[in-house]
């Protein structure tokens, strides 16, 4: 489980990566990332940082599909930490989470919550995310218009298309920039805290 965060955590770094320039054959793609240094989130002080090379030889659809996995990594990364912040705080939901009497307050917090609610509660947890990846958090969901940039999950809902399109063109690119950063901010952190917490170290005030 620790592998694969810290895979896909790197992964999303890479999308936000500078890149040195090539000595190989020309290709039908991209030749090294310096095309994408002006692409949203490639700023200062890192600029387009790809430590990894992942943007070698690179072309836009391949940049694009990087550029979507980093944002819905960043956007559950967010989720994750709200969540943590929330439970940690002692705010739970009201009543059981099952059928034997087994309270939402009783359910513990970060990794010791595995385990702690039965096998059916864990493919419900698994059947919603998997309803949602398949159905729901997707561009062309609901049979909308279709993406205005990558990663726009509008999909035509009216109060999302009414307020977004109030916006000017400047403020759109600010708020994308501010969510991507948030992203990979909470991608950080949620890795820290899940690392930390295994450790037996908390990060959090008081040591809860």
């Amino acid at each position: 489980m620790f592998r694969l965060i810290v895979a896909l955590t790197l992964g999303s770094a890479a999308a936000f990566a500078p890149v040195t320039p090539s000595t190989k054959a020309p290709s039908p793609v991209v030749a090294h990332a310096k095309p994408f240094a002006d692409e949203l989130g490639a700023q200062k002080p890192l600029g387009c940082w790809d430590p990894l090379g992942i943007l070698d030889y690179a072309d836009q659809e391949r940049f694009d599909r990087l550029r979507y996995v980093e944002i819905k990594h960043g956007r559950i990364a967010m989720l994750a930490v709200l969540g943590q912040i929330v439970t940690k705080a002692g705010i739970r939901l009201p009543g059981d989470i099952d059928f034997h009497g087994t309270h939402f307050s009783d359910i513990g917090t970060g990794w010791s919550a595995l385990g702690q609610f039965s096998p059916m509660g864990t493919y419900q947890i698994v059947g919603f995310i998997g309803f949602l990846e398949l159905f729901v958090m997707k561009e062309d969901a609901f049979g909308g218009p279709g993406p205005a940039f990558v990663g726009d999950f509008r999909n035509g809902v009216g109060s999302f298309d009414a307020s977004w399109d109030k916006l000017s063109d400047e403020a759109k690119m600010k708020k994308r920039a501010i969510e991507l950063n948030n992203g990979r901010a909470a991608q950080m952190g949620i890795l820290a805290l899940m690392v930390h917490e295994q450790l037996g170290v908390s990060l959090w005030p008081g040591g809860i």
